[in-house]
């Protein structure tokens, strides 16, 4: 993006606009009302194409069809705007998670609960084909591509992303070769039941609430959202809940145990799709392996649970 997007949306008839945010992917705005609609945010993606976005749009329709207990995104138009592309959406209510926690208006424990909801909304809903054609990450082809199973889908893309970012892996992991070869042993018995839809990065930025704690939304999905074992976010919004602070091992293990017992098949499978997220993402912000979220995946493997679950 090398343009002002503000200036779009002016002469769209929407002069009056504030910054909401921005972040990796692009800058957001709120809109005013105008000849397009009230209650709007304008996202001005730093990368994506139209072509990029129309798999993404898809999967908000697939989505919202299914009247989850919360808004989601919808995509209701995309513009251009020299060389960016401009996706209109709804503004959707609430507050972030963390905002509400962090300014004491939620306790931890309410946090947890709202992501509870969210986790147990998500397991019953369906995957179609619009959630099996997403991309992974900075990946180019939908993850389900030549795949039936999400055994088959993820085992191919921890080999993937193993393979392409070995050298800092290895720097890290010495025994990479090990941990991989152990973990794509164990995913190969993954279950194959039919998938859910899978956010993949379910985190307290992105579960809006109100001030009782009432999950009203959930954003920014399309990073690692997939059809999948529900299980697999489970697993990861344990970890993501305290990612880096002073008591997050604590809070990781309570939330495991809250959602997945103390040992059994569901925790041990819990365990592994750690790993597999540790492998899949650790590369995500940095190829090199040089941020806080590089060290967050490797230290994965430092757990004496996950290493057990391996075998290793």
């Amino acid at each position: 993006m090398t343009t002002d997007p503000t200036t779009a949306y002016t002469a769209w008839g929407h002069p009056h606009h504030h910054l909401l945010g921005r972040g990796m992917e692009g800058t957001v705005h709120a809109l005013g009302p105008g000849p397009l609609g009230d209650h709007l945010i304008a996202k001005a993606w730093h990368h994506r194409t139209e072509t990029d976005l129309r798999p993404l749009q898809a999967f908000h329709d697939e989505l919202a069809a299914q009247h989850p207990p919360f808004a989601t995104p919808r995509i209701l138009h995309i513009r251009h705007h020299h060389d960016t592309t401009i996706t209109l959406e709804p503004h959707l209510p609430g507050t972030p998670l963390d905002t509400l926690h962090r300014q004491g208006t939620l306790t931890r424990t309410q946090v947890q609960d709202a992501t509870t909801h969210v986790l147990n909304a998500l397991a019953h809903t369906t995957a179609g084909p619009a959630t099996k054609a997403l991309t992974a990450l900075d990946e180019p082809h939908p993850l389900w591509r030549d795949h039936t199973t999400w055994p088959q889908a993820l085992t191919a893309l921890v080999d993937r992303r193993t393979t392409r970012f070995a050298h800092p892996l290895r720097d890290a992991l010495p025994d990479l070769d090990t941990l991989h070869d152990a973990l794509r042993r164990r995913l190969s018995h993954l279950p194959t039941e039919p998938p859910r839809i899978v956010h993949g990065d379910l985190c307290p930025p992105n579960i809006l609430a109100t001030d009782q704690g009432t999950p009203t939304a959930v954003l920014d999905w399309g990073f690692l959202t997939t059809a999948a074992d529900p299980l697999f976010d489970t697993a990861t919004a344990a970890g993501f809940h305290d990612m880096y602070g002073p008591h997050a091992r604590e809070h990781d293990d309570a939330l495991l145990t809250r959602w997945t017992g103390t040992s059994g098949p569901e925790r041990e499978r819990a365990l592994l799709y750690r790993a597999a997220y540790a492998l899949i993402s650790a590369n995500a912000y940095s190829d090199t392996g040089e941020d806080g979220h590089f060290l967050w995946c490797v230290r994965t493997f430092e757990r004496a649970d996950v290493r057990a679950v391996l075998g290793v």
